[in-house]
């Protein structure tokens, strides 16, 4: 059955691919997107292009837009008749939010109130909203459970997300608002960000621009590839689930100095990494159970690490290298 879909944050890299599935699914998909300069305006509108050429059926419309914006945003939705809103819009990065945490509560929760609020009032049945593993903090649990208190915060970005789905689950428990927050583990693929680490470190191979590694290396992180991501992103678009949490995850922990040397295997090129301590913002390892995700989203990641990297290079090769003549 088609749904009428609000994503928010739609030309970035997971709201990108996540309207390119809805629309492959037969969905109307409206993207929002302010289009911001926390990295090059460029690649936003360059993925708007991208998604606009996989729509065959004309069921895409773009608005460039701002979820601080209440009133735009509320008229939007008015005037929409949407069965489901997925709130990917975001400032993210745990290290960039500790300088700057004004703007992570401005647009991570103020932007998500307005959301929900407009949710509530114009009758939308279903809304999903991207969390973090960061959510988690230091936690001794292993893998990452959903019931873990997650009460321990290490730095805003973490802080605005968690914060904001426990404003989701106040507009379940008042209103009834069907709400599913979603926390991602470590996303890569194409349209990455450049400020993720599989881009920084092909950048630093072929760009020679300075990427640090943490720890020496020594952190673990739950790799997991954007198309499954969003194939859980989409289960979930569908499915009203009352108010629930829910790992998105690959469900395997991958060291991260191993995470590089698979990068430098399949460029074969070596890299130029600085080594820098952990910081107190950063957790040792991020692990995800992903049972709750198997059992109410079907969820099943299919992607490997090493056949992920391969894909991310592809299109790193012809979306960066190309266009820039190295």
């Amino acid at each position: 059955m088609q749904k009428k879909v609000l994503v928010t944050g739609a030309a970035g890299f997971i709201g990108s691919h996540t309207c390119d599935e809805l629309l492959s699914r037969g969905h109307q998909v409206v993207g929002l997107d302010n289009l911001n300069d926390y990295y090059p305006p460029e690649r936003k509108e360059a993925n708007i292009e991208e998604i606009r050429g996989s729509d065959k059926d004309g069921n895409f419309h773009f608005i460039e837009g701002d979820i601080r914006n209440a009133a735009d945003l509320d008229a939007i939705i008015e005037g929409g008749e949407f069965d489901a809103i997925v709130n990917l819009a975001a400032m993210a990065g745990v290290r960039v939010s500790i300088d700057n945490p004004q703007l992570y509560i401005d647009v991570n929760l103020s932007g998500t109130l307005n959301l929900l609020q407009s949710a509530h009032k114009h009758g939308v049945e279903n809304f999903v909203l991207a969390s973090t593993s960061s959510a988690y903090g230091d936690t001794d649990t292993i893998p990452f459970v959903e019931t873990d208190p997650c009460d321990r915060p290490l730095a805003p970005y973490a802080t605005s997300k968690r914060a904001a789905e426990m404003l989701a689950y106040t507009y379940h428990h008042l209103f009834g608002v069907n709400a599913t927050c979603l926390r991602f583990f470590t996303v890569y693929g194409p349209r990455g960000r450049p400020d993720m680490m599989a881009y920084k470190v092909l950048d630093n191979i072929f760009f020679n621009t300075p990427c640090n590694i943490f720890n020496n290396g020594e952190m673990w992180r739950d790799w997991t590839y954007v198309a499954d991501i969003v194939q859980g992103v989409a289960n979930a678009a569908e499915r009203p689930l009352g108010y629930e949490i829910i790992n998105l995850g690959r469900g395997e922990m991958v060291k991260l100095a191993d995470f590089v040397a698979l990068i430098e295997e399949i460029t074969g090129r070596k890299s130029n990494l600085e080594s820098a301590p952990k910081i107190d913002a950063d957790v040792e390892r991020t692990f995800a159970d992903i049972s709750k995700a198997r059992k109410l989203l079907d969820y099943s990641p299919q992607t490997s690490v090493k056949e992920g990297i391969e894909n991310f290079w592809a299109w790193y090769k012809t979306s960066v290298l190309e266009k820039s003549e190295v």
